[in-house]
């Protein structure tokens, strides 16, 4: 297709607060950027720009874009868009706001392909919600919901179709489609996407942060510990008791693989380590069960509004074989952490007979957690 694209972007848009909203920081780039860089390679691409930003325009586009200078309107901004397109050169228009970065490449590519068996066609969303109408604060009656869509861009259009439209309306429309319907042309539906959304107000912009997954605080913590083996006939590793010809030496119950999940996690949390919020000083947690430790850095993960989005522990020995334990630990620590035990990995190795885990004088672990606060 020999196609334009047309971003309008010469409003004010003050509603979302500050200078405007196309000029505006999203996750590190301005909104009209993200916008443009949606279009890439889909045709050549036209801004439309108040007048007064023209110059801001082509520091931040010089050579990716055609500038084009808008009119006191929507419609007249457009139509001075599309009366800078060579008629010879061009077949095909998409319309999009510059206030709709998170356009989609499958939203553009079935307003394209609708527009091979249509002389227009636009993205839309079936209205789902009851709607009422209403005075101030109060419900004055109900509006009935079928056949109403919400309009989403790009609109597109055959080239010629769409500018004889603009040019013998009058002006004032909400969008093209409503110029395109003035003129006589029928408008096929696509698909829209709720993530293509227009930004207007100051939590649109918190929605779309969240979009791209910038509003998320997403934090890593690593564990580590070790116990020596002692007498005794089991160890307590991840919560299970594992029969052994040994045990492991400890001021608690020595779970190796517990405490470094633990660690990591008041890790990720920048909450130092068991022993910061457990002295081992402390005569009132000898021989504690673990899941006391682990338990309240869950609990404070949750209290700062983290979730565990998954942990790895490993165990590092010789003897006792974990595998036949692995399920039931990662079932148990999930169970303690509150998490569903999908999220939870228990496996071990050896150290082929190396160091101190290698000669069979105690057990390691190390353990990664990852948080997640939306």
């Amino acid at each position: 297709m020999d196609t334009a694209i047309i971003i309008v972007a010469a409003g004010r848009g003050t509603r979302a607060g500050g200078e405007p909203k196309q000029w505006r920081m999203l996750a590190g780039q301005s909104v009209l950027a993200r916008t443009v860089a949606a279009f890439r390679g889909a045709g050549r691409i036209i801004v439309v720009l108040h007048p007064d930003e023209i110059v801001r325009g082509i520091a931040e586009f010089a050579g990716q874009v055609t500038l084009v200078a808008g009119g006191e309107t929507r419609a007249q901004s457009v139509r001075n868009a599309l009366e800078s397109i060579d008629q010879n050169e061009i077949s095909f228009v998409l319309i999009h706001d510059g206030a709709r970065p998170m356009v989609s490449p499958a939203v553009i590519g079935r307003v394209r392909d609708a527009l091979k068996k249509s002389t227009a066609a636009a993205p839309a969303l079936a209205v789902t919600d009851a709607l009422w109408t209403g005075v101030g604060a109060k419900v004055t009656g109900l509006q009935r919901r079928d056949g109403l869509y919400r309009a989403q861009t790009p609109q597109g259009f055959h080239f010629p179709a769409i500018l004889a439209a603009h040019r013998a309306h009058p002006g004032g429309a909400a969008d093209d489609v409503e110029v395109a319907l003035a003129a006589g042309l029928d408008v096929a539906i696509v698909e829209g996407e709720e993530e293509n959304i227009k930004l207007t107000w100051p939590g649109d912009f918190a929605r779309a942060e969240r979009m791209l997954g910038t509003g998320m605080d997403i934090r890593t913590g690593n564990g580590y510990d070790v116990h020596a083996f002692t007498d005794g006939d089991h160890v307590m590793l991840c919560g299970i008791r594992v029969p052994h010809s040994r045990g492991l030496l400890g001021h608690s119950d020595a779970d190796v693989g517990m405490h470094a999940l633990t660690d990591a996690i008041y890790g990720a949390l920048a909450e130092g380590d068991i022993g910061r919020h457990f002295p081992p000083s402390d005569p009132q947690w000898k021989g504690a069960a673990s899941q006391i430790f682990l338990a309240h850095a869950a609990g404070l993960a949750r209290e700062k509004d983290y979730r565990i989005s998954n942990a790895d522990v490993t165990l590092v020995c010789e003897r006792p074989k974990i595998g036949p334990h692995a399920i039931e630990m990662a079932n148990e620590l999930a169970r303690i952490t509150g998490v569903e035990p999908d999220r939870i990995s228990v496996k071990a190795t050896t150290s082929e007979r190396l160091g101190f885990t290698g000669r069979e004088e105690g057990i390691a672990a190390l353990a990664t957690v990852t948080l997640v606060k939306p």
